[in-house]
């Protein structure tokens, strides 16, 4: 997949509204949102000027070029480099479950989809399934069917879900459930095949899934003995 990335925002609570604001002007859809807390030493915090504030974390899907273009609204509009704005960060993404989805997550964007990517010596990825909230044990056991060793769940809040529901001509909840879950990139594609036949966009789950290269890992080795690595 070429020049696709997930596209990270941490910024103060306060500024959340900001931040939507911009994000909506500019046709770029944020798909979750989810809550945390800044957790730096405090002298790390009083060098970047920050405080130990409560923290609102967006995600999104843009192409290189829209990432580009936000990148300079950010730092001119919003002056996210001044300390105690924000930070915004890009990850490329490798692949995404289902064609459907693909035009979802990147609506108003010109995206021709390529050849799914991988970089070179990747021998992990990184899996991101978001789903209604309630079904983490469903999307677990379809991914463990497939070879997933284990994943993580945090909770999310669903933007746009009349968007979504136009989209995909279903209804959906906003209260979200993401889970991560690392595997072999040789494994990846089996895995998400399975996490969207038990827990697709047709199952109550409505999950989409989506993976990430990983380029280095520690304590995966009990995973990769019992994989047969």
């Amino acid at each position: 997949m070429s020049e696709l990335y997930m596209m990270t925002t941490i910024a103060n609570r306060n500024m959340l509204p900001r931040f939507l604001g911009f994000y909506q002007e500019q046709g770029v859809n944020v798909n979750l949102i989810t809550l945390g807390r800044g957790t730096a030493a405090s002298e790390v915090m009083d060098y970047f000027g920050l405080e130990s504030a409560e923290k609102a974390v967006l995600f999104g899907v843009v192409t290189g070029e829209v990432w580009r273009a936000l990148k300079k609204g950010l730092q001119n509009r919003l002056r996210i480099d001044v300390p105690g704005t924000g930070i915004a960060f890009t990850v490329p993404l490798s692949s995404i479950g289902g064609g459907r989805e693909l035009r979802f997550l990147t609506q108003h964007q010109d995206f021709v989809k390529g050849e799914e990517n991988t970089l070179k010596d990747t021998i992990h990825e990184l899996l991101v399934v978001i789903a209604n909230q309630g079904y983490s044990n469903l999307i677990m056991e379809a991914a463990k069917g497939a070879g997933a060793g284990g994943g993580t769940v945090i909770h999310a809040r669903g933007t746009g879900m009349e968007r979504a529901e136009s989209f995909f001509g279903v209804s959906l909840a906003s209260e979200k459930e993401i889970i991560f879950i690392v595997s072999r990139t040789g494994l990846r594609s089996k895995i998400m095949r399975a996490v969207m036949k038990e827990a697709g966009m047709e199952s109550k789950a409505k999950s989409i899934i989506f993976s990430l290269p990983v380029t280095s890992t520690a304590g995966l080795r009990l995973v990769e003995e019992e994989q047969g690595e």
